[in-house]
């Protein structure tokens, strides 16, 4: 099958380009001096375009990356399929994760754009009319090169393989977080076959950061340390029932894949 991975240099959207291309798949990564209509025309979309911790200084590009260019092909296109990659931050101001519910932002805060402009990409989706049309809301999402990306993971092995982590978050604080294969696995399976408009693509798995410190210190010996007055930065669990009862998904455990990610890293520290 034909894909076009937009975004596909990214940590997330590179990744699936490899999967798929490994399964005997066409996966084009169109240029920059490409057209993305073109690009985009008789093939299976995934949208992995996004801006992540610059989005701040960059309002005007993370409403083009997010918003712009999405409607533009879902306007234009003549693509087969396509799965816009959103997030599960949406999902800040809530307590229930689960796929259809309402959700709440705060145009105010500054952090809430990021949240704003994918929310609207998935609105921009559904108003299309087009059939054939997705949305993936990632979570945190880990992999063998995550030392190498500006994640709080990432941060974590690069301080880890140093020698010292200094947290500024309470060791009780967690998030979701989910290995990168299953990501791409899901992609494609919800790309070509998925019953629903919204999945939640996350592990149901909450990992503290006192569990993060622990796997990584079994593997470098750092030692660490915790910022006094530290607050605590935890997430909503992510619900998954959608992709476990549709796909039969079961998570890979990221905490037993940290070897990987110091091994595939070492070149960054």
């Amino acid at each position: 099958m034909n894909f076009t991975i937009l975004g596909g240099t990214g940590f997330v959207g590179s990744h699936v380009a490899r999967y798929l291309t490994g399964l005997g798949h066409t996966a084009l990564v169109p240029g920059r001096s490409q057209s993305l209509v073109d690009a985009c025309n008789g093939a299976h979309v995934i949208y992995a375009i996004g801006l992540t911790a610059d989005f701040r200084e960059r309002p005007f590009d993370t409403i083009e990356a997010h918003v712009s260019v999405a409607a533009d092909l879902l306007r234009q296109a003549d693509f087969k399929s396509f799965l816009y990659l959103s997030s599960t931050r949406v999902y800040v101001r809530s307590s229930d994760t689960s796929e259809d519910r309402s959700l709440s932002v705060l145009p105010e805060d500054p952090s809430d754009l990021y949240n704003i402009s994918k929310l609207a990409g998935e609105a921009v989706c559904l108003a299309s009319g087009r059939t054939n049309v997705r949305i993936a809301r990632l979570s945190n999402v880990v992999g063998p090169q995550t030392a190498a990306t500006e994640s709080f993971a990432g941060a974590l092995c690069r301080e880890g393989a140093s020698g010292h982590i200094q947290l500024k978050t309470d060791l009780n604080s967690s998030k979701d977080y989910i290995w990168i294969d299953d990501v791409a696995a899901l992609l494609l399976r919800i790309s070509l076959a998925g019953q629903h408009k919204i999945y939640n693509v996350a592990s149901g798995m909450q990992i503290s950061h006192a569990q993060w410190i622990s796997a990584i210190s079994t593997q470098t010996g750092c030692s660490f340390s915790v910022d006094d007055n530290a607050p605590m930065s935890s997430f909503p669990p992510i619900a998954t029932s959608r992709i476990r009862e549709e796909f039969g998904f079961h998570p890979q455990p990221v905490l037993q894949r940290i070897s990987t990610i110091l091994e595939h890293s070492s070149a960054t520290f």
